[in-house]
This record gives structure tokens, sequence and C-alpha cells, in this order.
């Protein structure tokens, strides 16, 4: 349960490379948001999102293989990508929310985050 303004919780953000993990702690930052953009896809310790942040509210962003690297002008070969999801799945089991933003601008993401944030604080 979160009871607290969402404003004064740190909100951490994980997902593998190219997902919006930057764009959204910057957005939420500009909205007085405590962030923390947690590294979690490039550590092998499963809970690196804990230890590192151990944030009051856990979004994990996702993005296919196909847009992560086009994202980020990777080149990647798909078994690259399918370790950073192997590395992230505890982030992603432990999220209070996941957004696939495959489909999403930045502005989407950021809205869907923001509604969804002040939702999950109202109704505890």
């Amino acid at each position: 349960m979160i009871d607290a303004d969402p404003q004064q919780r740190l909100i951490g953000v994980v997902g593998p490379c190219g997902s919006g993990k930057s764009s959204l702690v910057a957005g939420l930052e500009s909205r007085g948001y405590h962030c923390r953009h947690i590294a979690q896809e490039h550590s092998h310790v499963q809970a690196m999102w804990r230890i590192t942040g151990n944030p009051d509210v856990l979004i994990y962003l996702t993005s296919s293989f196909e847009t992560s690297t086009a994202r980020r002008g990777l080149t990647w070969r798909r078994a690259d990508y399918d370790e950073e999801l192997r590395r992230l799945e505890h982030a992603r089991r432990h999220a209070h929310l996941v957004i696939e933003t495959d489909c999403l601008t930045i502005g989407d993401v950021l809205s869907r985050v923001v509604a969804l944030l002040e939702d999950h604080l109202s109704n505890g």
C-alpha cells in the first residue's frame, strides 16, 4: 500500500534499453516527482532495483526488440535483448505498474503513469 503524496515517494523506473525510462523520469521530475532510473537491465543481481533504489513505487516500461533497437540505434542480436528481459524479470514481477511503450508517445507514457500513480495512491 502506498499511502503518501506521490510527489513525496520515490518512483523507480526499470525496463529494457529503449523502452523510454529516461524520458519518463525527466517528465515525472518536471512535475515534481522524486524518481530514480534504475539500470537493472545491466545487472546480474535480480533484486538490484530494490538494493540500489528500494522505491516506494516501481514502474516497469517495456518495448519490443524491434522498437528498442530502433529507438536506440542498437546493433544487438535478439539474444542480447532476451538477456535483458531475463535480468529484468524480478523487477517486472514486483512492479506496481507495467506499460508497453511500443505504440505510445513520450507524452502518452507520462500521462498514463501519472494517472496510474494517482489512481494507485487514491485506491490504496
